[in-house]
């Protein structure tokens, strides 16, 4: 899509969390997930894109094309119906090279729903998508071969005329609907879906923003603390009190999340400069919006973009995010972000890479 970013990108993310449980892990009773070896604390991609796309729920009003496709109490099917709709009025063109016009004059009025014409360059096979269904059912019969008529037939289809005949039936009306949900949902062309289940499929889509696992700089020793409770469960049960719950804590914990923007994905989706703007944007301000008592204090600290000069990128990843080194400033447990140092070798980038500090 036209306008699409043409850069890529890799980001650095910090942000932290005191006496509060950033993510907790269904498995092991929601206690703060950890990596089991070595004690550092784990948030996963999911947890992070819930936060990112609440936040734009909440500014833009779940309006396209901005609407959220995953959001709480909505039904992912009901979407994929809206893309069929939208896009019934709309016709599939495949252009046939010269070389394969006579295999494809086969389908000059067969199956119904396809128009058939010649020009200068070759012919032009167009299907009107209100006519999808009765024509893939045409199609089908032909892949079967369930008659002698379309035994003789199929066998006069090279394997690029096949493949065609796939895609104009199977493949383009997913393609169509998958490009209405990129243009309308702003998770989708950001992160990607699944969106082949159901009955109105449309498709999978590939994000072009994909994040690592958060992990805590340091070991974190989660807490599991008591709640007492002062009111009864029932009425007649006025002694029922006593133990009211159990809270999983973190004391404190800084996270580093890395990032990646690929801007050949980008082109797909249609995932713009203004989609980019509002992804830094919702990095920055969503703590502020998903507040609640087990999470704690969760605060966004850093966000550091590396910009490449072009779509294939100057430099590996790897090598950029080396580039940001944190370090405790003492040896005790740390207790706050003012006990770590964040450190940027400025004096490494390359030249044609970009830095950029968000926050």
């Amino acid at each position: 899509m036209s306008n699409a970013i043409q850069n890529r990108y890799e980001f650095v993310y910090l942000f932290d969390v005191e006496n509060g449980n950033p993510n907790g892990d269904p498995d092991a009773g929601n206690m703060p997930r950890i990596d089991p070896e070595t004690n550092h604390g784990l948030v996963t991609d999911v947890c992070l894109k819930r936060k990112v796309r609440n936040y734009v729920d909440i500014v833009k009003k779940n309006e396209p094309p901005f609407e959220i496709h995953v959001r709480e109490d909505a039904f992912l099917s009901e979407h994929h119906k809206r893309a069929h709709l939208a896009i019934s009025d709309e016709s599939i063109t495949i252009n046939i090279p010269k070389d394969l016009i006579e295999e494809f004059k086969y389908f000059e009025g067969y199956p119904s729903g396809i128009s058939f014409s010649e020009h200068e360059e070759g012919a032009r096979l167009v299907l009107k998508l209100a006519n999808l269904e009765e024509a893939k059912k045409e199609a089908d019969r032909v892949k079967v071969k369930k008659t002698k008529k379309d035994q003789d037939n199929i066998k006069k289809l090279s394997p690029a005329a096949k493949a065609c005949l796939l895609e104009l039936f199977i493949d383009s009306f997913e393609k169509k609907a998958a490009q209405w949900m990129c243009k309308n949902f702003f998770d989708i062309r950001t992160f990607g879906a699944v969106m082949s289940t159901g009955d109105e499929k449309c498709g999978q889509i590939r994000g072009p923003v994909q994040l690592n696992f958060a992990k805590s700089v340091d070991p974190i020793f989660p807490l599991d603390i008591s709640l007492s409770r002062t009111a009864a469960v029932k009425v007649t049960a006025p002694d029922d009190k006593g133990l009211g719950a159990r809270k999983s804590i973190v004391p404190y914990g800084l996270y580093r999340v890395e990032g990646y923007i690929s801007a050949h994905l980008a082109e797909k989706t249609g995932f713009s400069d203004e989609d980019l703007e509002f992804l830094w944007e919702a990095l920055i301000n969503m703590f502020d919006h998903d507040r609640s008592a087990a999470r704690g204090k969760m605060t966004a600290r850093k966000l550091i973009v590396f910009k490449h000069a072009n779509k294939l990128g100057n430099a590996p990843a790897h090598k950029l995010f080396d580039l940001v080194r944190v370090s405790k400033k003492n040896d005790g447990p740390p207790r706050a972000y003012s006990d770590y140092e964040v450190f940027v070798d400025m004096d490494n980038v390359p030249n044609q890479v970009k830095l950029q500090e968000k926050l």
